[in-house]
């Protein structure tokens, strides 16, 4: 029912305004604080500067603390906040002088910020998520509930936006809108809002390549080369045409253009910055990558590598199409992703977890695992944040949403599933224990990063072997085959 959902949303908001009372990346961490501070300095930035220099280094815009690195929607999103922060109090976004504002007003402001972006965009992406999967797929109005509350109480996405301090809200809400137009057969509906997503957060290439791939074999299906032909059309003009107002600014130049590439794309920032639960981090405890290999040599490294990894899964979309494969290949092309290409940091497991989040009703048990590692992976960032607690009262609400009331409703499929089950109970075991060391146990200065080392080696682990369980369901014919 609607109303069930509207009531969920509702809860859903209310968790994170809670969350939000919590501390945030930087706090009181100078000399650049952290994201919260970042997303402050970009308003700032856009604010009072033209859009040519948003990129550009120079005397009113040093690159070097916080510079602009995300696509243009993103730039225009941080004008349009920075301009309601003028409105408010103008001493939050003047240059120079507003760095590393801290007030308790300024907080409020800043949460308020992403609470609207949930509730605006998040939530209301999700809602439509989940009756387009009910329509597509016949799913139950029970099962419809249970995706809506899995979408709308994950732990990681609410840790990151409302706790953590960003706008992954607005990219994953446009790219699940893209993902439920596909869904309902609206194929310029998500070209239009994936382009969005795109725009607004470059790693949403992480999903680029299934809905390309969809839609090219979706379009090159119809009979009739006139049919083809206007779909192709249609749908090559809204990408390039949204890509050509949001660039706009910076098409003029070539310099220009490229200056905006290089702040989206930074090679030099190496493969890896902090621990993360990617292939190369723990690859590099036994084989010092920055050692032996240069960035840019390592940068054709992990392209390689990734296009090895994603171009199986997606040839098998194009040539066996169907909407089952599409949201397997999501998952399978953005764990890849995660793994092997460069760049990687802890939050981008979120863009795994949406895909996951569609498989829920095929494979709740997986999925529900899955999101439980994508959260443990992302704890060493959490603790540095002074988000451990808020983490944890997150953790034992989702347990309880799913493990205990999902799990005990569907008692007959638990029992099938006994060797899986405990399979999963060893896992959590595993991480529990894990997190318990980590919490009590203090490194040596010798090795003063073994925690987060062991907690990123373990989450890539697992995440290696969800990504060969991706790949064996797409490829057998089960998941072709799903009523």
């Amino acid at each position: 029912m609607i109303s069930e959902l509207i009531a969920v949303a509702f809860a859903a908001l209310s968790l994170r305004a809670i969350i939000s009372m919590n501390s945030f990346s930087g706090y009181n961490k100078a000399p650049m604080f952290g994201d919260y501070e970042a997303q402050r300095h970009w308003q700032e930035v856009t604010v009072n500067l033209p859009a040519k220099q948003w990129y550009t280094n120079g005397t009113r815009n040093d690159l070097q603390y916080w510079g602009l690195d995300y696509p243009p929607l993103t730039a225009y999103h941080s004008y349009l906040v920075g301009r309601t922060a003028e409105l408010v109090n103008s001493s939050y976004v003047e240059l120079d002088t507003s760095r590393g504002i801290e007030t308790r007003q300024h907080k409020s402001f800043m949460r308020l910020t992403v609470l609207a972006a949930d509730a605006f965009v998040y939530i209301p992406a999700m809602i439509i998520l989940a009756i387009c999967m009910e329509l597509t797929f016949r799913r139950t109005n029970a099962n419809r509930r249970q995706l809506f509350v899995l979408l709308a109480i994950y732990p990681g996405q609410v840790l990151i936006d409302n706790g953590h301090f960003q706008y992954n809200n607005i990219s994953l809400g446009l790219a699940a809108l893209a993902i439920a137009a596909i869904l309902y057969n609206k194929h310029y509906v998500a070209a239009f809002a994936f382009t969005l997503a795109l725009n607004y957060k470059q790693m949403e290439l992480y999903h680029a390549l299934p809905f390309f791939a969809y839609l090219l074999s979706s379009t090159l299906s119809h009979k009739s080369f006139r049919s083809f032909a206007i779909e192709l059309a249609g749908i090559a003009s809204i990408v390039l045409g949204l890509f050509a107002i949001l660039w706009f600014p910076w098409l003029g130049s070539l310099d220009a253009t490229l200056q905006v590439l290089h702040r989206l794309f930074p090679i030099g920032r190496g493969v890896f910055e902090d621990k993360v639960a990617n292939f190369w981090c723990s690859f590099n405890v036994v084989y010092k990558l920055k050692n032996h290999i240069s960035n840019d040599q390592m940068a054709i490294i992990c392209l390689g590598t990734t296009l090895l990894a994603v171009l199986p899964t997606n040839i098998h979309l194009f040539f066996r199409r169907s909407k089952h494969t599409f949201l397997l290949a999501l998952f399978n092309t953005a764990a890849a992703f995660f793994l092997f290409s460069f760049q990687v940091h802890e939050k981008s497991i979120l863009l795994v977890s949406l895909p996951a989040i569609c498989l829920f009703p095929w494979w709740p048990r997986e999925m529900v695992w899955f999101l439980e590692v994508s959260v443990f992976s992302m704890i060493p960032l959490l603790r540095r944040d002074n988000l451990l607690v808020p983490t944890i009262a997150l953790m034992i609400i989702f347990h309880f949403a799913f493990k205990c009331r999902y799990f005990q409703v569907n008692k007959k499929m638990e029992d099938e599933k006994n060797l899986l089950n405990s399979i999963i109970k060893i896992s959590e075991s595993l991480m529990v224990s894990i997190l318990v060391g980590f919490l009590t146990i203090e490194p040596t200065a010798r090795l003063p990063d073994i925690w987060p080392l062991i907690i990123s080696v373990i989450s890539c682990g697992h995440i290696c072997v969800f990504l060969v369980w991706g790949y064996i369901q797409q490829f057998s014919n089960l998941s072709l085959n799903l009523k």
